[in-house]
């Protein structure tokens, strides 16, 4: 068993890009390095030929394994554009390049074949039509001529510019390979049943903290919001997560599930559950898609936030731009159960401030802001999916605050498979340790921040963008 490595040490040769899903015309590369104090055009964009580990294309079949809970490793498709020079993109500048002729868009043999049958069409022994047809330069020229064209266009991106993409699912080779290879792991692919009394709990006993913070002093307040509201508060929003892939009661009883998590929602103070659901779907299905995966810094968020200090402002107001970017990004009509969510908790506001006043709900809002702000738990946000080095897209954290955050960080087995809770999490690892055992890995949010923040090559921009198209919907 492979020694677990830190994420400041090079990943050796061998190693392979394990959560990003591999869906073809991954566009990264590591623009030129800026002037001094700046990070604009920081941001790992990587083309596949830029980056050394390259997206891979995932086939189901492949030799060996690939992206965590995306698929194989299959052949390198090159449809990113290399960035051959600096721009003002966002986490994908390097789109603003200019293009390069692709790697590889046509399968070489299937353009064989097309000219063996055309040969074969032309020189059919027995046929004396066929044989006069040899002669015939216009009919040889216009037959070899269909596939040349087919291959220029395939390869051109003036012609053919990579912009849309088939979508496909290539977790689900990965999930069907480990899960045949080790049956236990479909095991674990069950309800938690300590879900719903821990989200009990921990409502309770903010409701608790709104009772006994009605009387003290605003200072004080602010900090108790800080070092325990905004604990619990994170808390909640991550068992929250764990109830948008069904945790609580299983995929059979889906309402049951919308309904917990908008009671988890409740000391959180604004309304958060039902949409989190709604977008956390797609950030799945189309890991750093661009517009669709609202977890991706916007092009705004990655040339304002380019400096240390800037950095620092921009973690703090995590909160903000998480609940704001969808309505920019990728804006969706409003369902029944948000109006529902939105409704149940302006009634639970009204109700905390009509019992008790005004600070209770500002230490609720407050526990919020400051909690899945610039807080040590608030490490995971940068953790999960920041490029800190290069090829690896996606990171787990193994370390004590998965007692209290639901096991998120274990998040290459969450992406792995979905439908486990986070109580199970370990256990996959545990299962299957030469899948996750060898892989770079975060051993401090704190650690994970002050990077951040200090490190010239991290910023909003270090996330790989992807262009896909929408999967069609099935109801």
């Amino acid at each position: 068993m492979a020694a677990a490595r830190d994420v400041s040490a090079p990943p050796p040769p061998a190693a392979e890009s394990r959560a990003a899903p591999a869906l073809r015309g991954a566009t990264a590369a590591r623009p030129a390095a800026p002037g001094p104090g700046r990070t604009r055009e920081r941001g790992v964009a990587a083309a596949a030929a830029a980056s050394g580990a390259g997206e891979r294309c995932a086939v189901p079949g492949a030799a060996g394994e690939g992206p965590a809970g995306e698929g194989g490793v299959g052949r390198t498709r090159g449809l990113g554009r290399p960035a051959a020079r600096r721009t003002r993109g966002g986490a994908g500048g390097a789109r603003g390049a200019a293009p390069a002729p692709n790697k590889v868009c046509f399968d070489e043999k299937r353009l064989c074949l097309l000219f063996r049958v055309g040969w074969r069409l032309l020189s059919a022994p027995g046929s004396g039509r066929a044989m006069a047809a040899t002669r015939n330069p216009w009919l040889i020229t216009s037959v070899f001529s269909i596939p040349s064209c087919f291959c220029l266009i395939k390869l051109h991106p003036w012609i053919n510019p990579p912009l849309s993409l088939r979508f496909w699912n290539p977790g689900t080779h990965c999930r069907r390979h480990r899960s045949s290879k080790y049956p236990a792991i479909k095991a674990l692919m069950r309800p938690d049943p300590r879900l719903k009394w821990t989200v009990l709990g921990l409502v309770l006993a903010q409701l608790l903290a709104c009772w006994l913070v009605r009387g003290l002093a605003w200072r004080w307040l602010l900090f108790w919001a800080y070092a325990f509201g905004g604990c619990v508060n994170h808390s909640l929003t991550l068992a929250i997560h764990d109830i948008s892939h069904n945790a609580a009661f299983g995929t059979g009883r889906a309402a049951r599930n919308r309904w917990l998590a908008v009671f988890a929602n409740l000391p959180v103070g604004v309304p958060y559950a039902a949409s989190f659901k709604k977008y956390h779907v797609d950030h799945h299905r189309y890991l750093g898609g661009d517009g669709l995966d609202v977890d991706v810094p916007t092009r705004l968020e990655g040339w304002l936030f380019c400096t240390p200090a800037r950095k620092l402002l921009w973690l703090a107001l995590q909160p903000l731009f998480y609940s704001l970017r969808p309505l920019c990004v990728h804006p969706k009509a409003v369902t029944r159960m948000e109006v529902l969510n939105a409704l149940v908790q302006l009634a639970a506001d009204a109700a905390i401030f009509a019992l008790w006043g005004l600070k209770p709900v500002v230490y609720l809002l407050a526990s919020t802001l400051l909690g899945l702000g610039l807080h040590p738990i608030s490490g995971h946000f940068v953790a999960e999916h920041y490029m800190f080095l290069k090829g690896h897209e996606t990171y787990s954290y193994y370390g004590p605050l998965n007692w209290i955050t639901f096991n998120v960080g274990y998040h290459v087995e969450h992406h792995d498979f979905p439908s486990i809770p986070g109580c199970n999490l370990p256990l996959v690892r545990k299962i299957a340790p030469e899948y996750y055992d060898h892989l770079p890995q975060h051993h401090s949010w704190v650690k994970v921040l002050w990077d951040f923040v200090l490190e010239d090559s991290l910023g909003p921009y270090a996330r790989v963008k992807r262009v896909c198209k929408l999967a069609e919907e099935r109801l």
